[in-house]
């Protein structure tokens, strides 16, 4: 017989099914990433039609069937509602779902990627930080989590360079998003990180595809 859980996560992405129901893509601290069903979440009198949406982060409690989760309830933390309101952070925060969505799997755990999804989110809304150095950072961790990065650089770097990226390799989530570069050390990561991605990365992702016209 199968039971409701609760899990703390993230809705990555969602699709309309039907006539009122949703299909969520969820990272979550526990199973790592699933898909749930949100059903009648498109009706405008529906308790769940607020927490349906992309990078709402909270608590969710589920029904846990064989093959599928059905989304009983939400309690929402943060929406990150304030993404919506700008074209150009909310295809940078899309493209953030997509790299995570192509890192995580299900019945992992998940708590390291949702910290830097969450962390990132809260950095693009903070004007201290430029976008593209946030993304710098974001990809570079998420590789980092994953064990796609070699203490051997693919890149020819030094000095305060090299010092940057031992620090994103090192540095717990929570302090990642702490400091700003010159344009010559950006320039310079943007290469390493790429280099990077040429060697561990098989998808072309189509949200930054997006992000690059807008850019």
């Amino acid at each position: 017989m199968s039971d409701f859980i609760t899990l703390q996560g993230m809705v990555l992405s969602t699709m309309p099914i039907g006539d009122f129901d949703k299909r969520l893509v969820m990272l979550t601290r526990e199973r790592g990433k699933i898909t749930a069903f949100a059903r009648g979440a498109r009706k405008q009198n529906s308790p769940l039609l607020a927490g349906c949406n992309p990078f709402v982060f909270g608590e969710v409690s589920l029904f846990e069937g064989r093959s599928s989760y059905t989304l009983r309830s939400i309690e929402i933390t943060k929406y990150f509602e304030e993404l919506g309101q700008d074209l150009e952070l909310m295809c940078y925060a899309s493209y953030f779902a997509e790299y995570t969505d192509y890192y995580t799997r299900e019945n992992i755990d998940g708590t390291l990627m949702l910290k830097l999804m969450y962390q990132t989110l809260r950095a693009l809304l903070n004007k201290s930080i430029p976008n593209p150095l946030v993304r710098l950072i974001f990809e570079m961790k998420a590789m980092v989590i994953n064990g796609e990065y070699s203490d051997r650089l693919p890149c020819a770097v030094c000095g305060d360079t090299k010092y940057t990226l031992e620090y994103i390799i090192t540095s717990p989530v929570e302090k990642l998003y702490t400091f700003v570069v010159s344009d010559q050390v950006q320039k310079e990561l943007r290469e390493c990180v790429q280099a990077f991605q040429n060697m561990y990365i098989d998808r072309r992702f189509k949200s930054l595809e997006v992000l690059d016209t807008i850019l």
